[in-house]
């Protein structure tokens, strides 16, 4: 591997997070991908969740969002999902790419540059 791919790697992050419908899904990942939070954001509808929330196990239909950004634009898309996101606390997990094309990898790089002209 080199350099750059090392570095490439250490960089991408897959961001998850639920919501409770595909028209939140649509309008978060519109948003993120515009303003360049993220490069790309795959809709999963149709997931089934059960969790323990104040005190009582519940279950709900969500849609899963997989969000994929660099973890210099971390911050601003947490913040971005937040503010868009119906749930108190929103489920938001940032897992790092340890592997991947690195054609892809790069690409979500280049499309997470603030500085890019569109």
């Amino acid at each position: 591997m080199t350099q750059q791919q090392d570095l490439i790697m250490q960089d991408v992050l897959l961001v998850l997070t639920n919501v409770p419908d595909e028209v939140t899904a649509h309008t978060i990942a519109r948003k993120v991908v515009e303003a360049r939070l993220a490069a790309c954001v795959n809709v999963l509808p149709a997931v089934r969740s059960i969790y323990r929330w104040e005190g009582k196990v519940e279950e709900a239909g969500e849609v899963t969002m997989l969000i994929k950004t660099v973890r210099q634009r971390y911050a601003a898309l947490e913040a971005a999902i937040r503010e868009s996101h119906p749930y108190d606390v929103p489920e938001i997990i940032a897992v790092p790419v340890t592997a991947g094309l690195t054609a892809y990898l790069g690409w979500v790089v280049s499309e997470t540059k603030k500085d890019v002209d569109v």
